[in-house]
């Protein structure tokens, strides 16, 4: 059996119904509305916009890279031992002058060393003077002997001489003539042999002395060095300059040839810069490139580009035609444009921070009826201060180089002054 329903639930419900009904009303008409005004825009400054002009004209490609400046001359200071760091004298980014000690390493063991060293060459240098004297006498005695058995062959062909008289005239007989001169003959043999022996043990000594003496040099440079050793042990900066890295760990272990501590010259500086891997084959050695610090802008030329990239960029190195200007300061973030074309005549429009690169973008058209509309416009390359426009905008048109964020859903927009 149905349930018989009040007047007043029946107005109740009526009144639900009502309600519902305006409610989608009013939610159709804001959405209505937000339409209309998304379409027919908004009123915009025009400075706001930024319009400017699309010309034709000349275009030398660029492309855009980050970097930084550094000093052009910068000296590694590498550890000349194996130690540990005891004292540090500096700090990063001090001016430090050519002999100021930056740190202090524990040169104890190299301190041994070279005592060592000089303990070894004093010994040397005593066991050449010895060499020497032994030499000396030694030759002394060979010659004295040598002279004497002069003397004797002398004697011999004297008494051959006289040998020879007495048999002439019949007082001698023949065969003392022959052991006179078989005497003499052995006796110059002698005398050829203390000569040659002399002659071969002045060559064996002197050779000996030789070779001592060269062990003696190789032990004086060994000291020497390790004396340098032991000096750059104590680290000091290696010129005037700033101090751009220094390990400033106490107590931190030091391998021989270790970085311990970078020192620039400031008097003139260079640009360390990366660009994009996409990018990377348009830099190349030799290229025209242009820094921009600021307000001012410095030319330069690229120097070498790394060959493998590093975290998705290529590094490279740029050389400044003013690298001693004074508003040049180490670390200093620089925008670098390298140069990798020219096109004669293209339609262009001026740089802006909309550009992020080749392709498509919307931009705001000045329509010329006091509106501006988004359009889709194509553009390619690019230097410091030109677009390319490849496609969808003509010379004479207004296009918007702001940054259109706050206008973002927007297609059209009215323009105020």
């Amino acid at each position: 059996m149905d349930k018989i329903i009040s007047q007043d639930e029946q107005r109740r419900a009526k009144r639900r119904k009502t309600i519902k009904a305006c409610a989608w009303v009013v939610a159709g008409g804001a959405i209505l509305g937000t339409a209309i005004f998304m379409t027919t825009g908004k009123s915009v400054r025009e400075a706001d916009l930024n319009l400017q002009s699309a010309t034709r004209g000349p275009l030398e490609s660029a492309v855009a890279a980050s970097g930084r400046l550094v000093p052009a001359f910068e000296e590694i200071v590498n550890s000349p031992v194996g130690s540990h760091i005891m004292e540090v004298y500096a700090r990063p980014g001090d001016s430090v002058k050519a002999g100021m000690p930056l740190l202090r390493l524990d040169l104890q063991e190299a301190d041994a060393q070279y005592q060592n060293l000089r303990d070894a060459h004093d010994i040397k240098t005593s066991q050449l003077r010895q060499l020497r004297l032994t030499n000396r006498s030694a030759m002394a005695d060979l010659e004295m002997q040598t002279q004497i058995k002069e003397m004797e062959v002398n004697r011999l062909a004297i008494e051959v001489e006289n040998e020879r008289r007495l048999d002439s005239i019949g007082s001698g007989t023949g065969d003392r003539v022959r052991q006179a001169e078989t005497a003499y003959a052995t006796g110059r043999l002698e005398l050829q042999g203390l000569r040659q022996r002399l002659v071969n043990e002045r060559e064996r000594l002197e050779a000996l002395e030789t070779s001592t003496a060269l062990e003696l040099g190789n032990s004086a440079r060994d000291m020497t060095l390790m004396e340098r050793t032991l000096a750059q042990g104590r680290i000091p900066a290696p010129h005037d300059g700033v101090l751009t890295f220094l390990k400033t760990q106490i107590g931190s272990t030091v391998a021989p040839g270790e970085k311990l501590a970078v020192v620039g010259d400031l008097s003139s500086f260079k640009v360390e810069a990366e660009v994009p891997e996409g990018s990377s084959f348009k830099v190349k050695p030799g290229a025209n490139a242009t820094v921009r610090l600021g307000n001012i802008e410095l030319a330069g030329t690229v120097a070498s580009v790394e060959p493998q990239s590093t975290s998705g960029a290529v590094p490279f190195t740029v050389n400044l035609e003013d690298a001693s200007n004074p508003r040049l300061r180490p670390g200093v973030r620089v925008q670098v444009y390298v140069g990798y074309g020219f096109k004669e005549d293209v339609v262009r429009i001026p740089m802006g921070t909309y550009f992020k690169g080749p392709g498509d973008y919307m931009l705001f058209v000045d329509e010329g009826n006091g509106k501006a509309r988004q359009r889709k416009i194509t553009l390619g390359d690019s230097n410091r201060n030109w677009v390319e426009v490849v496609n969808g905008v003509s010379p004479g048109e207004r296009v918007s180089i702001a940054d259109l964020s706050a206008f973002e859903g927007y297609k059209t927009v009215t323009l105020t002054k």
